[in-house]
């Protein structure tokens, strides 16, 4: 009897603790993934994301999982043979799927964005473009993802993404608080602007001054529950790729008359020549090299150019100041005027304000000439002309794990550098101190598709929260011990 009553008095004590004190819990989110590749004019790589499902103001807190080079040139160049544009991705695509659990890997969406390079290629040829994304299209559908198509980006959407980026991995518009144990709005947020220099084009993204800016320039952005209005400016043609193209063109076509089949263009304000057939180089003090005119960008009608197929062989003379002159050249300055609120051309751009990080080839050019450690305006021209004026004799042994096809390019890009910021952002000694030269901010790669993939997740749904019953801690400990001594009591009285 006693062991009966016992029995029963912890029973109906297990009983009580199980349901006191009960308390509606959340398990943590479930983890969700998106990859973005980013197809540029000279090379494509693909990003895999990673956020957690419930989302922060609708904006998913991002982090980067995985980077993939695709091995080649940029899908344009394959606008003669499409299908292999299709194959190019398929390595990149079958390393992501090894880090995308497979049990999640059919809820993954899946963007690929092309760029500058496939502007250019559908101005030119619109059935050859439309030929490559659905060979890229055609690859993606063979993965378990969820693709969401092939697309061109606008250059303001390239600028407006890399804006984002560069301002999410700084934590200005949200960050981690350990005493609220959540993601809150920075009190004084730091936004910085983007500087982007590609192979075919150029981007400036920044927030102006309210009281200066036309609104009818700006891209209006929300993240994270905040509003921001961004200018941001696209150049196509203006890439370094692409201007060195057309200053090959230019020179030709300006420095010299040509006889026979082979001339050598003695250019003593210059070092700047082209080496192979529609690809820019420059080269310092008396290299040389051979370019085959009436292809590539020497093909487009100008009454200048009557060389036909005839061989172009442009000596450097090293002359930094020359090479400057002739890059500025390239731009029609001339159409702002005295304007300080224009850029070339005509177009309308606010005063750069704050500090920007310039990255891509702003940042490889000038990380070859390591000026990306705060140097002055006046080191930077300094080291410039030190290079520029070097014989091409010397590169090499000075510069032996330099890639020989990119080593000739330096002087020739770091002018337009110069020239770009100064001349037509309007950067000046004081403010080229708020340019930051950086590619990576912690792990994560700074470029445009972080961005898209930011914004992109406010248009995919959250999350609810799942919610479970859960106990004080202290009192679940208690309950359990009831409930042993309870079944030990009955084992007991059984055997009794």
């Amino acid at each position: 009897t006693a062991i009966l009553g016992a029995l029963v008095a912890l029973s109906i004590i297990a009983l009580f603790l199980s349901l006191v004190k009960i308390e509606d819990v959340t398990l943590p989110p479930t983890v969700k993934y998106g990859m973005v590749f980013d197809a540029g004019s000279s090379h494509t790589s693909l990003f895999v994301y990673e956020w957690d499902s419930d989302k922060e103001n609708d904006t998913g807190v991002v982090s980067q999982t995985l980077s993939c080079d695709v091995q080649g040139q940029g899908i344009s160049s394959y606008a003669n043979d499409p299908s292999k544009a299709g194959d190019s991705i398929r390595e990149c695509l079958d390393k992501a799927l090894k880090v995308i659990p497979a049990a999640k890997q059919r809820d993954v969406p899946a963007y690929f964005g092309a760029t500058a390079g496939m502007r250019l290629l559908r101005e030119q040829n619109s059935s050859a473009a439309d030929k490559v994304l659905a060979e890229v299209a055609k690859t993606m559908g063979e993965y378990p993802v969820v693709f969401k198509g092939a697309h061109i980006l606008t250059g303001e959407e390239e600028g407006a993404y890399g804006w984002i980026t560069i301002n999410y991995l700084l934590d200005s518009f949200t960050k981690y608080s350990p005493k609220a144990r959540s993601w809150v709005h920075p009190e004084v947020a730091n936004i910085l602007g983007a500087l982007d220099l590609g192979g075919a084009s150029t981007q400036i993204s920044f927030r102006p001054d309210g009281s200066v800016i036309n609104w009818n320039e700006t891209s209006k952005l929300t993240l994270y529950g905040y509003n921001y209005n961004v200018y941001t400016h696209s150049y196509l043609c203006y890439g370094q790729n692409e201007m060195l193209k057309r200053l090959a063109k230019e020179l030709i076509a300006v420095r010299g008359e040509l006889g026979g089949n082979l001339t050598v263009l003695t250019i003593t304000t210059t070092d700047l020549l082209m080496h192979r057939i529609g690809r820019g180089s420059v080269l310092p003090k008396r290299h040389q090299d051979g370019l085959r005119a009436g292809t590539g960008s020497l093909e487009h009608d100008d009454p200048r150019l009557t060389l036909s197929d005839r061989n172009v062989t442009l000596e450097g003379r090293g002359n930094a100041s020359g090479c400057l002159a002739a890059i500025k050249k390239l731009f029609n300055f001339s159409a702002c005027g005295q304007s300080q609120d224009c850029t070339f051309d005509g177009i309308y751009q606010p005063p750069v304000r704050g500090q920007f990080i310039a990255f891509s080839a702003f940042y490889y050019n000038f990380q070859f000439l390591n000026l990306t450690e705060g140097q002055s305006l006046a080191t930077a021209r300094e080291a410039i002309e030190h290079f520029c004026a070097q014989s091409w004799e010397d590169l090499p042994s000075s510069y032996p794990e330099e890639n020989p096809e990119r080593l000739p390019k330096y002087c020739a890009n770091a002018n337009y550098i110069l020239t770009l910021l100064l001349d037509a952002y309007k950067f000046n000694e004081t403010s080229w101190k708020n340019i930051f030269f950086q590619m990576k901010v912690g792990s994560t790669s700074v470029g445009w598709t972080l961005g898209y993939m930011l914004n992109l997740t406010n248009m995919i749904p959250a999350e609810a929260p799942a919610w479970v019953k859960g106990h004080v801690p202290s009192l679940w400990a208690a309950a359990i011990a009831f409930i042993v001594l309870t079944l030990a009591l009955g084992l007991a009285a059984l055997l009794l």
